[in-house]
């Protein structure tokens, strides 16, 4: 506290006189202790502890706040969190599809992503151990929500909206989840690595996706009697849904683009006529198990 006060009443006064207050938090962490201690000691009738979330309080040298100024083990960062997520993790996954997708996965270090993100190199290596980690993830979220809808949809019972409007409701949710992700990441499903069994988790998913579709298609054109599931009504419609990820790419995908995808599937089934009955039983699908 600098000069010993002439007087601990005199000089306790002074400071309420200026208007100084002194903080402490409920908790008052180990490092405080002995600053509390000397308050008490000098000012004991006029001070008392008091309560603040908001107050701000000047360090003092040699007493660390760090109920107010810790961030959690670990090293700082090298600025404040600027991307979206609510870990660092998500960030790292953010960090990475942005550089990804505009400089590509052969061109990017997870020294890049750790500076994207803000932190070091070695603290990346904390949350994924390889860069194939962070793309595996990455692929991994492109379809997890368009087969977890797949699958409720295809396990719900089958008075439950018409064949028709079952797949449309799926190519309608799935299209809409590669459209409206934040970076476009179904360009990678191209790269070389990604055919790799390094990524067969993925790829297994991505397949079973894609044969959800058949099933749920399948019966809606003659072509799906034909036992080539290649060309049944609901593979048409799967490669329409993830040709969405080329005309984003083009920068000429629209909010609409899902639901013309969705659409375009059903018309390739000869299901025209239908057209406007299965959307709304598929708006109220997507409503209900979306």
């Amino acid at each position: 506290m600098g000069v010993k006060p002439p007087g601990s009443a005199a000089f306790g006064r002074w400071l309420l006189i200026t208007g100084h207050l002194i903080v402490f938090q409920r908790r008052v962490p180990k490092q405080f202790h002995f600053c509390k201690r000397r308050i008490d000691i000098l000012f004991p009738a006029l001070f008392h502890t008091l309560t603040s979330p908001e107050v701000a309080v000047r360090p003092v040298p040699g007493c660390k706040n760090e109920a107010v100024t810790s961030a959690g083990p670990g090293r700082p960062r090298h600025q404040q969190p600027s991307r979206p997520g609510a870990t660092a993790r998500d960030e790292i996954l953010d960090a990475a599809a942005e550089l990804f997708t505009t400089q590509g996965f052969a061109s990017t270090s997870t020294r890049s992503i750790a500076d994207a993100v803000g932190i070091r190199q070695s603290s990346l290596y904390h949350h994924f151990k390889t860069k194939d980690d962070i793309l595996e993830d990455l692929l991994e979220g492109t379809v997890s929500g368009g087969l977890k809808f797949a699958r409720a949809v295809a396990a719900s019972a089958r008075g439950d909206g018409t064949a028709g409007s079952r797949l449309h409701a799926v190519a309608l949710y799935d299209g809409t989840q590669l459209c409206g992700a934040r970076w476009n990441l179904g360009i990678l499903y191209h790269l070389p690595e990604v055919r790799s069994a390094r990524f067969g988790r993925f790829l297994a998913d991505r397949q079973e996706l894609r044969s959800l579709y058949g099933k749920l298609g399948a019966g809606l054109s003659p072509a799906s009697g034909a036992g080539n599931p290649d060309a049944s009504c609901g593979d048409f419609t799967f490669r329409l849904v993830e040709s969405l990820i080329n005309l984003r790419a083009d920068g000429l995908a629209t909010p609409e683009s899902p639901l013309q995808a969705a659409d375009a599937g059903l018309i390739l089934c000869g299901l025209v006529d239908e057209l406007p009955a299965a959307r709304a039983e598929s708006g109220a699908l997507i409503e209900r198990l979306g």
